[in-house]
């Protein structure tokens, strides 16, 4: 059965997944470390891991795999779940894949290089209404192409 794992913690789209998966009947694993809330339905359930570095990314990188979606802007743990088979949607709506993940593992591995070294400073740009509609396009493209191919 196809699951949807979401690392939840600053997960700005978990109330669309959770609308997304109740409408195609989905597990949902919500995992966290912390106090986040998630409806009262039997096909979500919520993952509590321990404080750390990286247990919620061990989590669902063990779990995660061929016909199952990961929803994360962690870069490292979208590689991690694409190599094991499992697709990964960033928030925004950027999918990771086979062929996108080293440059986008690159791109990620510089920036955090440049900001380290204060070449550049601030966040990322705002999440914004589009971010999430892409998100939902993709989720749904996800789903459908699984359904289609079994992977």
């Amino acid at each position: 059965m196809l699951e949807i794992y979401v690392d939840a913690d600053a997960c700005p789209v978990k109330d669309e997944v959770y609308r997304v998966a109740r409408r195609e009947g989905l597990k949902v694993w919500v995992v966290t470390n912390g106090g986040v809330r998630i409806p009262d339905d039997p096909l979500v359930q919520r993952v509590i891991v321990p404080e750390g570095l990286d247990r919620a990314d061990d989590w669902i990188a063990e779990r995660a795999g061929r016909g199952d979606i990961t929803v994360t802007a962690d870069v490292p743990l979208a590689s991690r779940c694409v190599k094991r088979g499992a697709r990964a949607v960033a928030p925004d709506g950027k999918a990771f894949t086979e062929t996108s993940i080293g440059q986008q593992l690159a791109t990620r591995n510089l920036l955090t290089s440049l900001r380290e070294a204060g070449t550049i400073r601030g966040g990322g740009r705002p999440f914004t209404r589009q971010d999430r509609s892409r998100f939902l396009g993709a989720l749904d493209h996800a789903i459908q192409s699984i359904r289609r191919t079994g992977k």
